[in-house]
């Protein structure tokens, strides 16, 4: 069943050209190990405007499970995991999967 991963952040302001950088190197870490596209907005209007949210999505919970695995014991995704706390103030992953 298809799973939709979704984590809302808030960056700090001022924060944003470094978390670009370091999204860069997510990105060619997730790339190489299986993950599905991200898809990333701002809020324009609502919310707070230092807000992201980053949504992908899965085949199936099991996939998303065995991915992030994989990821999470790799050094350089655990040293980027560290940078972040300098530029996000809050993080928050929820799991969606929809309804029959």
């Amino acid at each position: 069943m298809i799973t939709i991963e979704r984590t809302t952040q808030k960056i700090y302001p001022g924060k944003w050209a470094a978390l670009e950088e370091i999204d860069g190197r997510y990105n060619e870490i997730e790339q190489n190990n299986g993950f599905p596209a991200k898809r990333r907005y701002k809020f324009v209007i609502g919310e707070d405007m230092n807000t992201l949210i980053i949504e992908r999505q899965w085949d199936c919970l099991a996939v998303l499970e065995s991915t992030y695995e994989k990821v999470m014991v790799l050094p350089e995704y655990q040293a980027l995991g560290q940078e972040l706390e300098s530029i996000v103030e809050y993080s928050k992953t929820e799991i969606l999967m929809p309804l029959p």
